[in-house]
């Protein structure tokens, strides 16, 4: 009968079996955790209101919007107060 000699590893490939090949799958794990992270916090996070009052970040100075923003506005605005009169009498 022939022995198999091939079932023993050696110190290089039990070094790389039991410790660096954990070693790096946890860092890839994180690594991805961390770039996640980040690209939420750039694209998502910052915006909101309660993540920037949390940690402290510059709020953007509101304006204080127009009485005339809206086509509407603009709209009721330009109609003369006797072109509704004469409509509530008609009517």
């Amino acid at each position: 009968m022939e022995s198999f000699v091939g079932c023993s590893l050696s110190y290089s490939d039990r070094f790389t079996l039991l410790i660096l090949r954990p070693i790096l799958a946890v860092s890839f794990v994180l690594s991805l955790l961390v770039l996640g992270w980040f690209l939420a916090w750039k694209l998502l996070l910052v915006h909101v209101p309660l993540v920037q009052e949390i940690f402290g970040l510059k709020k953007k100075p509101s304006l204080p919007k127009p009485s005339n923003r809206h086509r509407f506005t603009r709209f009721y605005n330009t109609l003369t107060p006797n072109h509704n009169d004469n409509s509530n009498l008609s009517g």
